[in-house]
């Protein structure tokens, strides 16, 4: 394709003063593009247009036509091309984030199927879609569902003493029906100190066959030195970490207060809050365990309800105390997944109900993958200095392990 005369910066300019040129913006994001793109393939060959250089590698070759989509209308760009190497891809048009991508995919799998609703055709229209084709949205489809599968059954290297286990729940069609069906997550802390997401699956129900299934699909992967789980109360969730991970459990204490709230009266909450409190806050489980006491005397009267719940949960609820005090504000809540599930809730809030389980988890699982990418290059999590505690602590439960065994008659 031969390179079309182009108004330059000044011509642009001057047929605005002189009022001949309605257009200008769009044409201004033009010539901003155009001259971006020259620059940018200038860098990959290595020399300018015209220009003698010892580090140039090759030359333009023409150009290929794109329209461009924008705010203030589309816009013909003249794509520079190369005579040899990678084809170069102007910057500005670099593909959407693995997470835009999957609700892009969303809404379009949902339009393109016939299940679209007035919000998602409002969706279409916001995200400036047009002239989808259904294999255009399958081709996008496949390449997500690729990446997702891959990071889901990636294998699991090293330990992972702390694990958290969580799940949301998100409206699927299914069989012409919509269910309401349970989005897992499990997230764990590496012996690095780091966080991962190292599972993601879809559930029927929260039964624990499924629990089961989930964690032994985590073993299978290499899931190892599992010292402690972390969840909200259901039963078949601990049923399945007592049989497949034979790790203590840590009830959520966020969880746990909330539902308290719910056995008294709404001018008692603030009490009880801040006696659970002095519970959670103590300097170590000896303390722990007197104020549960104390706690309990106190709320026998006027919640009574609560008293005999705490009293029931107590150690479910104190099991942090046993691991590195560093740990303990991370440890003793599911809190540290409150703020993913946030993100995730925010993006299926916005598409409404899934048109298939697949759609579900390629949703999340691209948000999951972009999250978990952020954390194995951040901040750790947990410092090497308060794991070397844990792992100290773990020689030294291994050597009373061994003096009994010792010990024990053969």
């Amino acid at each position: 394709m031969a390179e079309e005369p182009r108004m330059t910066v000044a011509d642009v300019v001057a047929n605005v003063l002189a009022g001949e040129h309605g257009d200008f913006v769009r044409e201004a994001v033009a010539i901003v593009a155009r001259e971006l793109m020259e620059a940018e393939v200038s860098a990959e060959i290595g020399a300018g247009r015209g220009e003698v250089s010892a580090e140039r590698v090759t030359h333009r070759n023409g150009y290929r036509p794109r329209e461009w989509e924008t705010r203030v209308g589309e816009i013909e760009l003249a794509i520079p091309r190369k005579r040899s190497g990678a084809a170069y891809f102007p910057s500005f048009l670099e593909p959407r984030r693995r997470s835009e991508q999957a609700i892009v995919a969303v809404v379009l799998e949902a339009y393109v199927n016939g299940v679209s609703t007035r919000k998602v055709d409002r969706l279409v229209e916001q995200l400036g879609i047009q002239g989808m084709s259904k294999d255009r949205v399958s081709a996008l489809c496949r390449a997500l569902d690729a990446q997702v599968e891959a990071f889901r059954r990636r294998p699991l290297e090293g330990d992972y003493p702390y694990l958290w286990l969580d799940a949301k729940h998100v409206k699927v069609r299914d069989s012409g029906h919509v269910r309401s069906k349970a989005l897992v997550l499990a997230y764990a802390v590496h012996e690095t100190g780091r966080r991962e997401v190292i599972g993601l699956d879809l559930g029927e129900v929260e039964s624990e066959a499924f629990w089961v299934e989930l964690l032994r699909d985590l073993r299978r992967r290499g899931l190892q030195g599992v010292r402690l789980c972390v969840s909200d109360q259901h039963e078949g969730l601990r049923s399945a970490i007592a049989r497949v991970l034979a790790a203590p459990w840590q009830r959520c204490t966020v969880h746990f207060v909330r539902n308290m709230h719910q056995h008294c009266r709404p001018t008692q909450r603030g009490l009880v809050s801040a006696a659970l409190r002095e519970i959670f806050n103590a300097e170590d489980r000896s303390q722990a365990t007197e104020r549960v006491g104390e706690v309990i005397a106190r709320l026998a009267g006027p919640a009574p309800k609560v008293a005999e719940l705490l009293e029931a949960a107590e150690e479910d609820l104190l099991a942090f105390y046993a691991f590195p005090a560093p740990h303990w504000t991370k440890l003793r809540s599911t809190n540290p997944l409150e703020r993913v599930n946030r993100e995730i809730g925010r993006r299926t809030d916005a598409v409404g109900i899934f048109p298939n389980d697949t759609s579900a988890i390629r949703l999340a699982g691209a948000l999951l993958i972009e999250q978990n990418d952020e954390w194995l290059v951040g901040r750790r999590y947990l410092s090497t200095e308060s794991l070397s505690l844990l792992l100290v602590d773990q020689d030294d439960h291994d050597a009373k392990r061994e003096e009994l065994r010792a010990l024990q008659p053969a």
